[in-house]
Formats: structure tokens, C-alpha cells, sequence
């Protein structure tokens, strides 16, 4: 079944659809190395999963969800590099996605997806595209993915078939504003809606890092200052600009950076710290209120069992309110 862990607290579409474990455009950055060997290629969630969550069933880590949240598909995994070519397990469930019109934002670097027979498919989708792509100079950090020219000629094709397409530019490193900025017209030209960006991150010590929760992150200042170049040049070129780095997420149109408010029946989930952000109000759904809704939060970060246990008894808006007077949560967010 689609799954909801950590992000529950920062993110406005958490419940994620992964079709592979495993990614062989084996980009050296990628944050899913840190627990599983991204070489090796196995199945992971499949059609049957895909239409339990459609038709309204729900897990422990999502039955605070009563509406038809946007899934978020490729979350740790490509669901279009090489190995669908031969499996096709991404192509199946994009036609069931087709036929039941259920609203899906999926990540993607691969240029299979751009080939007829899924394009054919796509146009009849609910969908919003986003396609990861930095610099050129990331081509050598992601030796199996196709280069960045090669995703460049991938977006007219992509704009022209899904309600929005989305170029994410993460993770961003420092020094390349100009550069990056310069992208935007070509962006624009191509049909792209907007862009969203967030830094490099790293799990261990690094010179010139500094640890936010439990990453090692640029300052917050030497962010913010790239991120203006390029937000003044995404909204010279007519492009929308989102913030995926927590601590900057006000920079961007809407706190949700994927792109998709506005888009008819998108609906993300807005119960998180981005809206205490934003306004400093959270606004839940009776079903949040329910007790027994806590588990994507008891899996996600309490360790202790006598903790957990107390926890599990309580509502998704009891934990969130926690989560909203966290030190740790709030730092993650940029609130001092």
C-alpha cells in the first residue's frame, strides 16, 4: 500500500507510490543510499496495493486521510528508469491511474517516459509531472541518468500531456544561481509551469555544513541568497517559483512546493507545520481529530515503547500540535 512516514509533519503530499526499490540512475547524492544498495532493482509496491488506496482502503500510517490526497509517486525510486522498460509495472498502473482519474504527482529523471506508447497514456491521466534537473555539471554525479540536455528535450513533451510540469532543481549547490538562472527562459519556452528548489543535503559531517534536525545542511543565509537570483529570473521568464528547503519555504508561491494548488481536484494535505508557518493556525479534519490516527507519527520518531504506546491512543491533531512546539521541528522549519 502507499506509505506515509516522516515527511507527515513538513510536507503537503506525503503519502508516497513507489513501483521499484532500487534506482540505476545511481546519482551519488542520492539520499536513499543511506539504507538500502540503490544497484539492485526489486519490486516494490504493486497494481493490487495501487487500487486498495484508490478505492478508499487505508493503513495504520494513512487512516488520518480521508479524501483522495494526490499520491506522490517516486519518492525513493525511479518509477521510470531502464528496469520498467523491461517490467513495465510503472506502465500498468499509469493505465489504471488513466481509467479512475485519481490525482498523482510523480518524480522522474527517465526518458522512457517520453516514448509513445506511455505518453499515449499520460495525456489521459490526472497528472503533474516534475522532472529533477540542475546543472550540466550534475552529469557526472549521475552517471546512470540521462544528461541534462537529454531531460531538457524531455519537457515539451511532458508539458504538453500532464496538467502541470514541475522542473525540480534539487539538490542545488551552492555557486551555480547564476548558471541555473540563466535555464528559466529555456524552461519557460518549453512549456514548464514553474520550478522548485532545495538544497544539497548531507547525513554526516561536512565542512561548511551546518546540521539542521538530523541532516547536514548549507547555511541558511548562503541559500536564500542564491534562491533570490533564480526566484527574480523564474519570475522575469513567467515561471511560478516553490521552496522545497523547509527553512525557506515562505520564498516560495505556496508552501506547498510540488506545485500542484490550483490544479482542479488536487487537494494536498494542509494539517502540517507548513500552515503554523504560514499563519500560524492548523487546520484539521474531524477524522484528525479521531484517536487511533497517530501511527505515521508513532513509526516515524518515537522510540521509546512506553512513549509509543501512550501515543498510539492519541489524534493526529494531538501529535501535530506536539510536532508545533518541537525545538527540533520548528529549527527543521527555520523558526528560531
Amino acid at each position: 500500500m502507499p506509505r506515509c512516514g516522516s515527511q507527515i509533519v513538513l510536507c503537503d503530499l506525503p503519502v508516497r507510490f513507489d513501483t521499484y526499490k532500487g534506482c540505476t540512475h545511481a546519482c551519488s547524492y542520492c539520499f536513499a543510499q543511506k539504507k538500502t544498495d540503490i544497484t539492485k532493482i526489486e519490486f516494490d509496491e504493486s497494481l493490487a496495493s495501487l487500487k486498495r488506496f484508490v478505492e478508499g482502503k487505508r493503513t495504520t500510517e494513512t487512516n488520518w486521510c480521508d479524501w483522495d490526497i494526490p499520491l506522490h509517486w517516486g519518492g525513493m525510486s525511479d518509477p521510470f528508469q531502464p528496469a520498467e522498460k523491461l517490467h513495465k509495472k510503472s506502465l500498468e498502473c499509469l493505465k489504471y491511474l488513466a481509467e479512475t482519474q485519481y490525482p498523482f504527482v510523480f518524480s522522474t529523471k527517465g526518458k522512457l517516459i517520453t516514448e509513445p506508447e506511455y505518453l499515449e497514456v499520460l495525456s489521459e491521466c490526472n497528472a503533474v509531472a516534475q522532472v529533477s534537473m540542475v546543472s550540466p555539471k550534475y552529469d557526472r554525479l549521475e552517471l546512470g541518468a540521462p544528461t541534462f540536455n537529454e531531460r531538457l528535450e524531455m519537457l515539451p513533451k511532458l508539458a504538453a500531456v500532464t496538467k502541470r510540469l514541475i522542473v525540480r532543481i534539487s539538490p542545488y549547490s551552492l555557486g551555480l544561481a547564476d548558471e541555473v538562472a540563466s535555464y528559466m527562459p529555456l524552461y519557460k519556452e518549453a512549456g514548464v509551469y514553474g520550478v522548485e528548489i532545495e538544497g544539497m543535503k548531507r547525513s554526516k559531517k561536512y565542512n561548511g555544513f551546518v546540521k539542521v534536525g538530523g541532516d547536514y545542511c548549507y547555511p541558511v543565509d548562503l541559500l536564500r541568497k542564491d534562491f533570490e537570483i533564480i526566484k527574480n529570473a523564474a519570475k522575469e521568464a513567467g515561471l511560478a517559483f516553490y521552496v522545497g528547503e523547509n527553512r525557506l519555504r515562505n520564498m516560495g508561491d505556496d508552501t506547498c512546493c510540488c506545485g500542484v494548488v490550483g490544479v482542479a481536484g488536487f487537494k494536498p494535505n494542509k494539517a502540517n507545520l507548513n500552515a503554523y508557518l504560514k499563519d500560524g493556525n492548523i487546520e484539521y479534519t474531524d477524522l484528525m481529530k479521531t484517536n487511533k490516527t497517530t501511527s505515521v507519527f508513532v513509526n516515524g520518531f518515537m522510540q521509546k515503547q512506553s512513549l509509543a504506546l501512550t501515543a498510539k491512543q492519541k489524534s493526529y491533531s494531538d501529535l501535530m500540535e506536539l510536532a508545533a512546539r518541537s525545538k527540533t521541528f520548528l529549527e527543521i522549519m527555520g523558526v528560531s
